[in-house]
């Protein structure tokens, strides 16, 4: 984590000291909460439209912070304590972290996409962990303040940090990649996310491709290269690029240069082959994660080991040891003796398609499929989630439970291909879980996806220590 001086802290960070005789104290590490303060931190006091840090500042130093920042134009300062005064907290945050990152010399992978994020952070980390030491964003601790955050949590033996970079509009991403100035770029997809605030996926695409804006000199881009909308951004004239800047694409068509093989799901995970090249032999992969669209993200890890010098063996070594965040397709057996996918982190259109295909490759028991309202899809929601439904084939599904007033609409499209009796709706999370207890039998596999703010892991918990 950062360990400077306050003297050093302020001129990192565009700031001033209150009183220049505290300059020589050290500060380790950077806390935004008043409830987590540690001995020694700075503490940085941030403001929304319904919460001021500076109400809490006080307390901070008296719980033991080094120093705290302080706005200028801010009344009430604290008494008898060092503070660095600056303009705004949060671009001092901001500021200090892509100059501690700039100090430390280490090298960067930045990611970003509408699915996928996470895990292929998780993948890329866990593959450049065979050869580097590695920092890389907790969880999902990917905006403008996680990410600052990040930075400044980093070790100072860090010899590459990878860091996840989310949005929820244009300019974000951009902000997020001129504070990290990556030496290489990973966009996993483009989906639907966020349609309800940019109202298209070309728009979409160009927010995603704002990761570029930040590349450093003779920087390196990672793309889907199955998504036509990455080159279309890329080509026009709006876009920033930076120069001498290389792409290299993974995915399952011939213009990819990193691509899968004889990909066979089994109980636990999913096996492929990377294709030979020119210039690389075949590469056989063990992946603990199920699902086709988790080996293209995986693509995303191998280009990125190759690009870093890792041999073939480290990189299958590393995807084959891949720790992955929690409800990112979290696979429990049950006390009950079936199956349970946790996908209940997030979900969109194109994202729990994924997800139901992997459900449908799967043999044994029965499948069933938990399904809750996909938000933030904007004025086609409704027919967006019907269109899920109707992709669901015949013989691909055993049972499918929907939960939330958008979740209908999944059922409603189901009954294209699926018999009434094996489709049910609910607006009540207890009426669920009773109908999916009645169903569900030892060797059956259930899938849960949602939206974040459905909250289907409150039953997913349960359903862990249901005894049968």
């Amino acid at each position: 984590m950062i360990e400077m001086t306050l003297r050093e802290v302020a001129d990192l960070c565009g700031g001033t000291l209150s009183d220049p005789s505290y300059g020589d104290r050290t500060v380790k590490g950077i806390s935004t909460n008043s409830r987590k303060i540690e001995s020694s931190v700075l503490f940085v006091p941030l403001q929304g439209e319904r919460f001021d840090g500076h109400l809490y500042a006080d307390q901070a130093l008296k719980d033991g912070a080094a120093a705290a920042m302080w706005e200028s134009n801010h009344d009430d300062a604290p008494q008898g304590y060092p503070l660095i005064m600056v303009d705004n907290t949060l671009e001092a945050l901001q500021r200090l972290a892509q100059a501690y990152l700039s100090q430390q010399q280490v090298k960067v992978v930045a990611i970003t996409g509408s699915n996928g994020k996470t895990t292929t952070k998780d993948m890329i980390a866990s593959v450049l962990a065979e050869r580097y030491r590695v920092h890389k964003t907790d969880g999902n601790f990917n905006n403008h303040i996680g990410l600052p955050l990040t930075i400044l949590s980093m070790p100072k033996d860090t010899e590459i940090a990878v860091l996840e970079m989310g949005m929820s509009g244009r300019g974000e991403i951009e902000l997020l990649s001129s504070i990290a100035q990556p030496d290489a770029a990973v966009i996993t997809n483009i989906g639907e996310a966020h349609l309800l605030q940019l109202g298209s996926r070309e728009e979409i695409a160009r927010a995603k491709l704002e990761i570029i804006s930040g590349l450093r000199e003779n920087g390196v881009l990672i793309c889907h290269g199955d998504e036509p909308l990455v080159d279309m951004a890329l080509s026009e004239e709006a876009t920033k690029r930076p120069e001498n800047m290389s792409v290299i694409r993974f995915g399952v068509g011939m213009q990819c240069h990193v691509r899968p093989e004889h990909i066979h799901l089994h109980e636990a995970g999913t096996t492929f082959t990377v294709a030979a090249s020119d210039s690389q032999k075949a590469m056989a992969v063990e992946l603990p994660l199920l699902g086709k669209h988790n080996v293209i993200n995986a693509l995303a890890a191998v280009a990125i080991g190759r690009l870093f010098g890792l041999t073939d063996e480290q990189i299958a070594q590393g995807l084959g040891n891949a720790q992955i965040s929690g409800m990112r397709f979290e696979r429990t057996i049950t006390p009950g003796g079936w199956v349970l996918l946790n996908d209940a982190y997030n979900a969109s259109p194109t994202a729990t398609k994924a997800a139901l295909d992997v459900l449908a490759g799967l043999h044994g028991g029965k499948r069933i499929a938990i399904l809750g309202d996909m938000l933030e899809l904007g004025p086609d929601e409704a027919e967006l989630h019907y269109e899920v439904g109707t992709s669901i084939q015949p013989g691909s599904l055993d049972l499918l439970l929907t939960y939330g007033r958008l979740g209908r609409e999944i059922a409603a499209g189901a009954l294209q291909h699926l018999a009434k009796e094996s489709v049910y709706s609910f607006d009540e999370k207890a009426k669920l879980k009773a109908c999916l207890l009645q169903h569900v039998r030892s060797g059956d596999t259930v899938l849960v996806k949602a939206s974040r703010g459905m909250k289907l892991e409150e039953v997913v918990n349960e359903w862990t220590s249901v005894q049968h």
